[in-house]
Parts: structure tokens; C-alpha cells; sequence
């Protein structure tokens, strides 16, 4: 008889610093690597790339990982579902210590790689292998991987069933039901349905936006958002600046076009802003205009600022780094008057982004906000709809899938319980069949 054991790493206790591992008697696959940033924010000039994976997981930055070496077994495999940092940051500091190919979607993999190109302490030689949405991968002759597609606020984004003579188990961590992407495909609903038929053993899924309620708008919202507020500035002279999730390929695309109605050009400005657009358009993700300007290095972004400031504001429309009001992002920078572009009175300041709601990041974007608004900027806030999957749209995953087990991950303990309460609704039962985990435990199905 085989045995399936759930681990919990890692965002079992928290939203960040994602990690869980499937152990199928003695194979093991590794879920995600994440990294959970306010925990490195609260240190002053910490360079993660150089820092040694033991102070990362002291500081709580990273998974974990040492419970790993309780569990027997060997890893197989570590799969990435996509390219966000809380899900793929901690490559670089633990990959090393697994004998075992990553796995991810292509964007993700290209991104993987860029991350473990960065690193200055350990040498990640872990080969990274790009799996096609739809695709399966032989783990072992016994162990397969299938993607399957889904939506998210980052494109390529996949849920993960691990397949075995045991059992399907389904780690389906950060989605929306999103039917009108802007960018990509629809959830694939036809092959959910059909693995909730053929029988899923386990499910873990994340419980960020189980609280919430009613169902998570779809993108094309956001995109009618964005074009509402920035064609409602254009009668403007006054500078108008943007700031959004540097990996939102799809929300970023959406306020390319609005700045063409606009008659701006638009200028990306930010590493981050630089790294994953250029990805996706060499990938075909996105095109850009050919007026477009991107600009990554911060002498090169300065240099950028200044010109616009000289040009005229009217002209551009600034796509920048520091929704959350990040130190050392270029609007933080440009709030603390450290760049040539200066905030005006009647400048519009535009939040395509929600605060994420921990202590540290509201502290940072209530500073950024007041310092804008001293300086006479208009502040439009929350042009946006989030990425993550409301309780109705856990209420029908979790009824297409059908799972016999049901463990909430992605979460504090709050999202958790909101969790679980919903699926008491659709008859399981704590304890039982829904299960709450914390970090360091293993769960025999």
C-alpha cells in the first residue's frame, strides 16, 4: 500500500515563503521556493543575493527547510506553479541542497533563471526544465506532473497534480476564475472537471482571499479600471504617474495601450519593471509600441526622469516600482525628492495595486501616500482587482474538484479558518476532511 504524505514548509502560517512537499512513499516532490519580502524590509541594506540560507530562515525570509531532513525519502522533483517571488525567491538559497530538476512553465523557468543567475553565495547547479501548460513530465515511472492552466495576476500560471498509482494529489496555489482574461486563455475547466471525475485524492489550495466575498472580477475589469482613470487625466497638463505589480504583464499591457489613447509615451522604469517585461515580450507575451521607452539601471531611470522633467511632463506617462511604497523604489524615490521629477500640485499619482495587508508594507504606503499628497500630487487608489480567488470561487473549485481531502495553504491562520468554514458549506468536515496545517508538520493521507 502507498503511502502520501503532505509537508508543510512553508505559508502555512503566513502569506509568503511558500513551500510544501508531496511524498509518495519514498519520492518526494517540492511544491515552490518563496521568499517573503517584508521580512527582509525590516532590515536596513540587507543584499539577499549574498546572505547565507540559515540567517534567511532565522529572519524568516525563507522556508524552513531543515524539517525535510525528518522525512524520509528522497526529492524528486521541485515544481514551480508560477513566477511570483513568494513562490520561486528561495531557488537560489535552497535548491542546492536537492539533487532534483525544477520544473515550471516557460515564463516561470525563464525567471527562475534570471533569479539563480543573481545569486553570489550558493551555486544552484539544479537543472531548470520549462513544461508547457498542458504538458506532463515523468518524475518516476510511477510519478507524473501535469500543468494545468489557469488564471493569475502573472502569466503562465498553473495548477499542479502530481499523479501516482495512489492517487491524484492537486496543488492549485494562487488563482482566480478569471473566463475574460486579457492575456492567455481561460482556466482550463474542461480538464478540472474531468480530473474531478477521475478522483482527486487531496487538494491544497490557497485560503489569501477566502474571506472575502462573492467572486473575484476578471481582468478586463481592471483593464476598463485603468483606461477609465487615465483617459479621465488627459485633459490634464499635469504629470500622471502609474505604479502596478512589476510582474502583471496583463495589467501593464492594459495601461500601454491607455497611454497610446492618451497620446503619452510610456516609459517603464524599475529593474523589476525592465526584467519580467522584457521577458514576456522576447517570449510573445506582449508586444510593446514602438515608442516605448524601458529603462532598468538606476543611472539609466534618473537620466530618464530628468529628460521627462525637462520634455515635459505632459508628453510620457511613467509606468514606475513602489506600489507598496517599497524603500528604495523609483516613487518612493521620487516622494523623498531624490530624483529630477518633482510631484507638482494637481500631479495625479495612480495606484493600480491594493496594499498588501501586513504591518510593515501599510506602514510603507501610508508614508509614500502622505509625502505625495504634502506635495499636492491627487491620489487615485485601488485601480484594481486582485489575483487571488474569493470564497465563491472556492466554493467551485473545491465543488468541481471534488477532492476527499482539502488542505487550505498561502495563509495566516484567519484566511485558514475563513477556509475551512466554506467548505464545511459544501459538506466537509475539520478534522476530517478539510484540514488546517502549520509549517513544520506532515499529514499522512
Amino acid at each position: 500500500m502507498t503511502e502520501i504524505g503532505i509537508i508543510a514548509v512553508g505559508g502555512y502560517n503566513e502569506m509568503g515563503k511558500n513551500m510544501t512537499g508531496v511524498r509518495i512513499d519514498n519520492d518526494i516532490i517540492v511544491l515552490d521556493m518563496g521568499l517573503q519580502l517584508d521580512r527582509v524590509q525590516i532590515h536596513e541594506d540587507v543584499e539577499i543575493d549574498k546572505m547565507h540560507s540559515m540567517d534567511l530562515i532565522k529572519m524568516g525570509a525563507i522556508p524552513d527547510d531543515t524539517v525535510m531532513n525528518e522525512v524520509s525519502g528522497t526529492v524528486k522533483a521541485i515544481v514551480c506553479t508560477h513566477g511570483h517571488l513568494d513562490h520561486i525567491g528561495a531557488i537560489p538559497k535552497l535548491a542546492h541542497r536537492y539533487k532534483a530538476p525544477i520544473i515550471a512553465t516557460p515564463y516561470t523557468a525563464e525567471l527562475i533563471k534570471h533569479e539563480i543567475s543573481d545569486e553570489r553565495k550558493f551555486d544552484v547547479g539544479n537543472q531548470v526544465m520549462s513544461l508547457k501548460i498542458g504538458g506532463r513530465y515523468n518524475v518516476t515511472p510511477d510519478i507524473q506532473i501535469e500543468f494545468i492552466r489557469i488564471q493569475h495576476s502573472i502569466v503562465d500560471s498553473a495548477f499542479a497534480a502530481i499523479h501516482s498509482p495512489e492517487g491524484t494529489v492537486l496543488y492549485a496555489s494562487d488563482f482566480k476564475l478569471d473566463r475574460t482574461p486579457t492575456i492567455g486563455e481561460p482556466p482550463d475547466f474542461h480538464r478540472l472537471k474531468k480530473l474531478g471525475k477521475e478522483g482527486v485524492k487531496a487538494m491544497i489550495t490557497e485560503s489569501t482571499n477566502s474571506g472575502h466575498s462573492g467572486k473575484t472580477p476578471s481582468e478586463q475589469i481592471a483593464k476598463d479600471l485603468v483606461r477609465d482613470v487615465l483617459l479621465g487625466t488627459e485633459e490634464t497638463e499635469s504629470g500622471v504617474i502609474i505604479t502596478t505589480f512589476s510582474s502583471h504583464v496583463a495589467r501593464i499591457n492594459a495601461i500601454i495601450q491607455a497611454a497610446e489613447e492618451m497620446d503619452r509615451i510610456p516609459v517603464l522604469l524599475g529593474r523589476s519593471m525592465e526584467r519580467y517585461l522584457t521577458i514576456a515580450r522576447d517570449m510573445k507575451y506582449i508586444e510593446f509600441p514602438e515608442n516605448l521607452e524601458i529603462y532598468g539601471s538606476r543611472n539609466a531611470v534618473d537620466k530618464a526622469l530628468r529628460r521627462i522633467s525637462q520634455e515635459g511632463k505632459k508628453k510620457y506617462l511613467p509606468i514606475v516600482t513602489g506600489h507598496q511604497g517599497e524603500p528604495d523604489s523609483i516613487l518612493t524615490r521620487i516622494a523623498n525628492g531624490e530624483t529630477h521629477f518633482k510631484i507638482d500640485s494637481g500631479d495625479k499619482v495612480i495606484f493600480s495595486a491594493n496594499a498588501i495587508p501586513n504591518p510593515m508594507t501599510l506602514a510603507n504606503r501610508y508614508a509614500l501616500e502622505t509625502k505625495l499628497k504634502m506635495a499636492g500630487a491627487r491620489i487615485y487608489d485601488n485601480v484594481h482587482v486582485s489575483g487571488h480567488a474569493s470564497r465563491e470561487d472556492h466554493w467551485e473549485l473545491l465543488r468541481m474538484i471534488s477532492p476527499e481531502q482539502v488542505i487550505p495553504s498561502h495563509g495566516n491562520m484567519e484566511m485558514h479558518s475563513s477556509y475551512v468554514e466554506m467548505a464545511e458549506d459544501a459538506g466537509y468536515a475539520f478534522g476530517d476532511t478539510v484540514h488546517i496545517m502549520r509549517n513544520g508538520e506532515e499529514m499522512l493521507l
